[in-house]
This record gives structure tokens, C-alpha cells and sequence, in this order.
């Protein structure tokens, strides 16, 4: 196994710069996923690290080794993509054997490596079916199987749940976390789905326009965001946002508003900031703010409401057990602690939680 890194990796199309100066060190072993919108640039990094995409400049070295001049195969690591891309006419043992009899290995080696690859991803009773016959999650876990035969370096999954169902995408995180930790081979994951991201891996990146914003444990990303992009991009439901201007060591918003903070430095009067709470974390009852309800989804467990604070549409997280309609009146309260601030010119976070 080995570990990966990125240093002052950049890509350009023509004038346009698509990834400025990326620099990223993935451990020996680590899980790591490339999250932001599309466009962001994560695939075009996933890409200049299998070697499909030259870079402009900067160094990949996999393992201590620079591997820019390397072919993908050269470079040892195996792509798990969003399409399935098994070839139709040949049996799932085929699918996974194909690249090992292209490598010259013996029958007797395909058949250890296909067979344990089988038992470890349960494709065992499917291993004499064409792809036709199998499910989309089955056919995902033999694109899977047909990586882990090949005993890679690196595994580089460039969004490949995409193409399932809500059901089989829980189900096919589970399994690929599992599959991770049976193999523990270092593996890049891109997405753009943040739940996906932290529920599977050990550390998150997060990028946009090119530029990494933030890289952290998923709880560490969700608890202490460095900036706006990141707050708005990390959780589910999104965090909802105030504009305000600082006055009285507080954040004051419009239409009366107001949100006491711990800011991380001194802030003057009249400084203009952005005020994030997420859904979540609102306490509903006896609170200092209070608005219409405009709008009510029940989930199960969970209500998510819609509720008009001194015009702003904002976003709340109660028990299903209280019993909200639309038109009822709700009062909220935004706890010190989770209370955060961002400088409105630079997106900076601004609060000390």
C-alpha cells in the first residue's frame, strides 16, 4: 500500500485556470473525499492523479515516487467510475478477471484473487451471470470487484452512486466503507453529495473554483467551518444566514433581530457580518424571536419548518412529536454556543465556536 500526494498541483485550459495550486497529502491507508459543486474541480484532480488528465504543473507522487510521467497503469491504482462499464458479453468472473489475464497473471493467481474479491463483496452466487442480469447495486459491486483484484495503490471512486436509487446508495456506502476497512488500500472518493462524503470517509476536503476551502474530519468540518462556502455546503439541511451589522458586542439583524456571540476577535461597531444557525440547532419554545410558519415537511421523526423571522424564510429542526401547522406561531431561540458569524466581505468565520 501507499500513500499519496499532491504538491502545488495545478491545471489549465489554455487561459482558464480550473485548479490553482492544490496541495493534499493522503497517509498510507486514509480515506479521503473531494467534495464541493460541480465544477469545483474534484473529477479534474481525480483524473490528473489516475493519469487520464496531464497537469500544467506541480508534482503527484504516489508511494514517494513522482509518477507525472507514468501511465495509469504504470501508476498502479484502479478507478471505480459513476457508469458501471462492464463489458456486456462476459460473466461477472469474466469482468473481474479481464485486466489480470491483460497483466499476464497465471489462472491459478486470477482465480485466488477473483474468488476471494467475490467472497468479500458476497458476488459469489453471481459470478456465471452477464451484467444484463444483475441489479444496478450489483453491477456497482463488481465494478468494485474488478478494482480489488488488481491489488492497487490507490483507489480513486470518482462519484459511483450517482446512477442508484436513494435505498441502494444507503446500502452501497455501508459497503463500501466495509470494503475499505477488510482492504485498507489508500482511496480517494469524489462527490459532490456532503452527506455521502462524511459518512464515508476519515478526512474531507472541501473545494470550490479549484481552491481547497477547508480539509478536517467531517465533524470537525460541520462543528467549526472556516468560512461561509463551507457552512453553507456542509450539512443538511443547509444552515440558514442573517445579514447583520455588529453593534453592541452583538449581531444585529434586520427587522429587529438580534444574535449575542463569542467572536474570536474584537469586532467594531457598524462592521458588517453574516449570522449562520443551523436548522438544528434552533430551540423552539419560550424564544426570543418568534414568526409565522409557512411551511411544514414532516419526515418521520423529525419536522423540518418553515418559518418566517422578520422576513427571512429560515429553516427549523423540531421533534415530530410537536404538532406545527402552517399559520401557527413559533418561537425560537439561537443558542450562544451555536451561533456563528462570518465577515460578510471575505466569508471568514469570524465566531470563536
Amino acid at each position: 500500500m501507499s500513500g499519496l500526494e499532491l504538491r502545488n498541483i495545478a491545471k489549465n485550459y489554455g487561459a482558464v485556470s480550473v485548479i490553482k495550486g492544490i496541495n493534499l497529502t493522503v497517509a498510507d491507508g486514509e480515506f479521503v473525499a473531494l467534495v464541493g459543486p460541480s465544477g469545483c474541480g474534484k473529477s479534474t484532480i481525480l483524473r490528473m492523479v489516475a493519469g487520464l488528465e496531464d497537469i500544467t504543473d506541480g508534482d503527484i507522487l504516489i508511494g514517494e515516487k513522482v509518477v507525472n510521467e507514468l501511465t495509469p497503469r504504470e501508476r498502479n491504482i484502479a478507478m471505480v467510475f459513476q457508469s458501471y462499464a462492464l463489458y456486456p458479453h462476459m460473466t461477472v468472473y469474466q469482468n473481474m478477471a479481464f485486466n489480470l489475464e491483460l497483466s499476464g497473471k497465471s489462472k491459478a493467481e486470477i482465480e485466488t484473487r477473483v474468488q476471494e474479491a467475490a467472497r468479500m463483496l458476497e458476488l459469489e452466487p453471481l459470478l456465471d451471470r452477464k451484467p444484463s442480469q444483475l441489479s444496478g447495486g450489483q453491477r456497482q459491486r463488481v465494478a468494485m470487484g474488478r478494482a480489488v483484484v488488481r491489488a492497487p495503490a490507490v483507489f480513486l471512486f470518482d462519484e459511483p452512486l450517482s446512477n442508484l436509487d436513494a435505498k441502494l446508495r444507503v446500502q452501497m456506502r455501508g459497503e463500501i466503507k466495509a470494503l475499505h476497512k477488510k482492504v485498507g488500500v489508500t482511496s480517494i472518493y469524489v462527490t459532490h453529495d456532503q452527506v455521502e462524503a462524511m459518512t464515508l470517509a476519515d478526512r474531507v476536503v472541501v473545494l470550490n473554483r479549484g481552491v481547497i476551502q477547508q480539509e478536517g474530519s467531517p465533524m470537525e468540518l460541520y462543528r467549526r467551518p472556516a468560512n461561509l462556502f463551507v457552512a453553507g455546503f456542509i450539512g443538511s439541511p443547509a444552515m440558514n444566514f442573517f445579514e447583520a451589522t455588529i453593534a453592541g458586542g452583538a449581531a444585529q439583524a434586520t427587522n429587529g433581530l438580534r444574535f449575542p456571540f463569542v467572536a474570536e476577535r474584537q469586532l467594531v461597531d457598524g462592521h458588517k457580518v453574516v449570522v449562520g444557525v443551523r436548522p438544528e440547532h434552533f430551540a423552539s419554545g419560550d424564544g426570543a424571536m418568534e414568526g409565522e410558519v409557512t411551511f411544514v415537511e414532516p419526515t418521520g421523526g423529525q419536522t423540518f419548518v418553515t418559518l418566517d423571522l422578520a422576513g427571512h424564510q429560515t429553516m427549523v429542526l423540531v421533534s415530530s412529536d410537536e404538532d406545527i401547522f402552517a399559520g401557527n406561531r413559533l418561537s425560537v431561540s439561537a443558542p450562544l454556543e451555536r451561533t456563528y458569524v462570518f465577515d460578510a466581505e471575505t466569508g471568514v468565520r469570524l465566531s470563536a465556536n
